[in-house]
């Protein structure tokens, strides 16, 4: 399935010369484009292949076979769908062969400034996909079905599906020329750097956008936007890149959000059903956002196919059920999962307005039929008692006919404070420890972090636990025991113990560069002081790269010191250490 019988992948743009594996340089061709968007793919219905790519862009852009079908397969709805007209959705693969862009400065410095949840991937693509399947004599099939589709690492499902709304319409009436057009206006953006407003102009439409920022206040929300009164057009602002409607994607089973942000929050295996990939997608993503400010570390598939590469894995049985949440349309699935601890099958979406009638709890046992009625099946008993009164204050809100917004505002904000509720006893108890200050000397190797120890944890919970708080009850001490065993508690600790070693690596040098240099060099024979110079231009490096928390003050004085060392040394080590 490489391509359809039209313009394949190597005409999109034949004038960028040779595939190339490797990075592009900030100042090479494509190099802005890349710091949004992998490359835009085209996927058209065939007669004779099925699916078919039809256009890959930039040409020079490299998929290997297992992606280009996995793309194909993902981008069009399945026959259980029956998506007519326009839909939008959006699907998640592994990446095939390791990372064939090494990332460039720019990356790692919008990386490191952008909250855990919001950086770019590095082991999966993001496809976006606007499908369009209307009635057309013209075609043999008697329909036109086609799908733009952007390739992304970066989670911003609101800012690219704004994107498809201008741009796919018009490529489908217009085809190659507008994409063309397009791809090159991205290629003219800044940089997508945290905690900025950016103005990004396409087909004379400026979109305007806050990109989310580590110091951002959760409670707060994105700041004001610029004033237009300079901008003509004037912009379409955006209040967020990534967060959908969670009322409305919780609506049918507002009543079981907890336990929903429970199972989330012990990498639960969960397949959810839905009537089409845009309910699919739209659930997955609003359950894996659940655990905001807390990074989702399992595996999970916003919509996924029987044809996805991946499908024999994730539907095996001879060991248990992995830690993926799985969107899905086919209820074949439901036959094939049976041994799944958790499905949540959806049903056809209601038209706003009263609340829809709320899903049921029900056992997995009744999960053999493929006319599997809508319902949460599982067995999971609750460690934390329900918020009743989020479900009164919600319902009270549709009486009021309240905006969605607004609802949503309220389900994030309970969300949020029951996910800080549970994380900052931990948070708490991982600083404890951290070295003290007074214990970092400038001429010893930093001193070992403490180990976490969980007992110790569990037993600092009676004075310092959720309780302080959270008003709500339960079992708080069986929850963290779970929680210890899941991925996002393995994610949680690596992320915060590599965060700790740096600072006391960013200690360590401070100490260095305060300390007497020349005192510390009387006896120190040649090899110590080259050994020193290398030490610190290793961490020089590091901090320059943004890796080390290090203060601009604090990285001239180790210059000067590393200049201040080679340069007491006698001249031939010096042009070993600085050639000229």
């Amino acid at each position: 399935m490489d391509q359809g019988s039209g313009a394949g992948p190597h005409r999109a743009r034949g004038r960028l010369g040779a595939p190339s594996c490797g990075a592009r340089a900030p100042g090479a061709p494509w190099a802005r484009f890349s710091a949004w968007l992998e490359c835009v793919c085209v996927v058209t219905f065939d007669l004779e292949l099925g699916q078919a790519l039809e256009l890959v862009y930039p040409s020079d852009f490299q998929l290997t076979d297992k992606e280009k079908s996995s793309i194909c397969y993902l981008s069009f709805p399945d026959s259980h769908s029956g998506c007519l007209g326009d839909t939008q959705f959006c699907f998640r693969i592994r990446q095939c062969g390791g990372q064939r862009r090494p990332w460039h400065t720019d990356d790692r410095r919008c990386d490191s400034g952008a909250p855990v949840s919001l950086q770019r991937e590095p082991a999966h693509y993001f496809g976006y996909v606007y499908f369009r399947q209307v009635k057309d004599s013209s075609v043999k099939r008697g329909y036109f079905q086609k799908s733009l589709v952007l390739v992304s690492r970066l989670p911003f499902v609101r800012l690219f599906q704004a994107l498809l709304s201008l741009v796919a319409p018009e490529y489908f009436d217009k085809l190659a020329p507008c994409l063309e057009a397009v791809c090159n206006e991205i290629d003219q953006w800044p940089a997508p750097v945290p905690g900025q407003t950016l103005n990004l102009p396409v087909m004379g439409v400026v979109l305007q956008v806050y990109i989310p920022s580590s110091a951002d206040k959760p409670e707060s929300g994105p700041p004001k936007q610029c004033s237009h009164k300079n901008l003509l057009p004037a912009p379409v602002v955006l209040t967020s890149v990534h967060e959908l409607d969670l009322f409305r994607c919780f609506r049918p089973m507002l009543a079981h959000v907890q336990l929903l942000w429970e199972l989330m929050l012990l990498g639960e295996p969960l397949l959810v059903l839905a009537p089409s990939p845009a309910v699919s997608s739209e659930v997955v993503l609003a359950l894996t956002s659940c655990l905001q400010p807390l990074k989702f570390c399992c595996d999970y598939r916003p919509y996924f196919t029987v044809h996805d590469s991946e499908f024999k894995e994730f539907t095996t049985r001879t060991q248990a059920p992995p830690s993926v949440v799985l969107g899905v349309t086919n209820p074949f699935f439901i036959k094939t999962l049976q041994h799944w601890p958790h499905v949540l099958r959806i049903g056809e979406p209601k038209m706003p307005g009263d609340l829809p009638k709320q899903i049921k709890l029900k056992k997995p046992s009744r999960l053999k039929t493929l006319d599997t009625k809508p319902g949460l099946y599982t067995a999971h008993t609750t460690y934390l008692h329900r918020d009743k009164a989020l479900l009164r204050r919600l319902l009270r809100g549709l009486q009021k006919k309240r905006p969605s917004d607004v609802q949503t505002a309220v389900l994030r904000q309970h969300l949020l404070e029951l996910t800080q509720s549970f994380i900052i006893p931990l948070e708490h108890y991982m600083a404890s420890l951290m070295p003290l200050p007074k214990s970092i000397t400038p001429w010893k190797t930093p001193p070992q972090i403490h180990p976490f120890r969980q007992d110790d944890f569990l037993r600092s919970l009676e004075r310092s636990g959720p309780q302080l708080t959270c008003l709500l009850k339960g079992d708080w001490l069986g929850l963290y025991r779970r929680f210890f065993k899941s991925p996002h508690f393995d994610g949680w600790y690596r992320q915060r113990h590599k965060e700790m070693a740096q600072k006391l690596e960013a200690l360590h040098l401070e100490a260095i560069c305060e300390a007497n240099l020349e005192i510390w060099m009387q006896d120190k024979s040649e090899v110590e002081v080259v050994d020193l110079v290398l030490k610190l231009r290793e961490r020089l490096v590091r901090a320059q790269g943004h890796q080390l928390p290090v203060k601009e003050a604090t990285l001239k004085r180790a210059r000067l010191y590393i200049e201040t060392v080679v340069g007491s040394l006698p001249k031939d080590l010096q042009v070993v250490l600085c050639p000229p």
